[in-house]
């Protein structure tokens, strides 16, 4: 029975790279998969790339997109073994029903990779109906630099300076976000 997974964590815990790692044991083994990412975030379109070099090619997701009609489509040319979604924080709830669907009904695996929470810890939309939804949920680890494990997403400006207010989505790597402890993020805000 297929089923639909949700593996989160905080920046760099390396979600990119578990994605890579897992698409490529499919592929070693003969098996068929199709890779999505949010066409949103556009630092590196039609890739999906991890901080340590990893690197695919993938299908981009926008708004609009029929997760379900556009993986089935592939599916009946050419079998898939597995669905790999990077960035899945930026599905909408529709599309994630979408994903369930494709486990369901289509029997595909699903494995979807985001982040949990904000720069001001809510819920991302995509992931609050994965929390919610998924068969399984699998938190991946980062670490503050305390050493206890980062839960939160601080955003910094230009200067390093915590951001407060703003809008859910900025695209942005270590040079906007920094992961902590909800400790450490706490008091950075606070100041």
């Amino acid at each position: 029975m297929a089923k639909l997974y949700f593996y989160y964590a905080s920046m760099n815990a390396g979600k990119s790279s578990s994605l890579l790692q897992a698409d490529f044991n499919y592929r070693e083994r003969g098996m068929r998969t199709m890779v999505w990412t949010a066409a949103l975030d556009t630092r590196s379109a039609g890739m999906v790339q991890s901080r340590i070099g990893l690197e695919a090619g993938a299908h981009l997701y926008a708004p609009e997109t029929d997760l379900w009609a556009d993986v089935m489509a592939e599916h009946l040319t050419a079998p898939l073994d597995c669905v790999l979604v990077d960035e899945a924080q930026f599905l909408s709830p529709q599309q994630v029903w979408q994903l369930a669907r494709l486990a369901d009904e289509g029997g595909i695996p699903v494995l979807c990779y985001g982040l949990r929470t904000d720069f001001q810890g809510e819920l991302f939309p995509g992931s609050a109906v994965l929390l919610g939804i998924a068969d399984a949920l699998v938190e991946l680890k980062a670490v503050c630099h305390c050493g206890r494990k980062a839960t939160m997403n601080l955003r910094v400006d230009e200067a390093g300076k915590p951001v407060r207010q703003g809008e859910q989505t900025e695209i942005g790597g270590n040079d906007r976000y920094v992961a902590l402890c909800r400790k450490h993020f706490s008091a950075a805000l606070s100041q």
